[in-house]
């Protein structure tokens, strides 16, 4: 189902990404916002840095994309990266992904961004933002899934 803007499926009335996005939800303080994406602070920060990078479109999650999707996750990767900076963030100490399902706690796609990756508490590290594990995987790695599943 596309929106009316034809981004993208219709936003969710229960979906609290899309209740922020929609700026039905008014106490998120935004440090990024356009017509395609918004960016705010994880609620329960892992570290120092940790963003949120959301599509206003609503897609479920990051399984769900394909090829189609590839400049969408492009663009978030891109956001990303300038809010973290602009925010004071390190880029080469930083850890950016998607939790995998069914290890996805709000059903609407978002790229965590979080920074010092290094000082995440143990558990944090080693397994619930653990690179390409069963739980989360970067943005390479669904990147190259992506384009693995255009070449075939």
């Amino acid at each position: 189902m596309a929106s009316s803007n034809g981004v993208g499926p219709l936003p969710h009335e229960s979906c609290i990404f899309c209740q922020i996005a929609s700026g039905q939800k008014t106490d998120t303080e935004l440090l990024y916002n356009d017509e395609m994406y918004i960016c705010f602070r994880d609620i329960r920060p892992v570290a120092k840095h940790h963003y949120l990078i959301v599509p206003i479109a609503h897609h479920p999650d990051a399984k769900y994309l394909n090829p189609e999707h590839i400049g969408m996750i492009q663009q978030m990767i891109d956001v990303g990266k300038n809010v973290l900076k602009t925010q004071g963030g390190d880029l080469v100490d930083c850890r950016m992904g998607f939790h995998w399902p069914p290890f996805t706690t709000v059903k609407h796609l978002h790229l965590h961004v979080i920074s010092p990756a290094s000082q995440m508490s143990f558990l944090n590290r080693h397994f619930v933002y653990r690179a390409n594990s069963w739980a989360f995987v970067t943005h390479d790695w669904l990147l190259n899934r992506l384009n693995t599943m255009k070449q075939n």
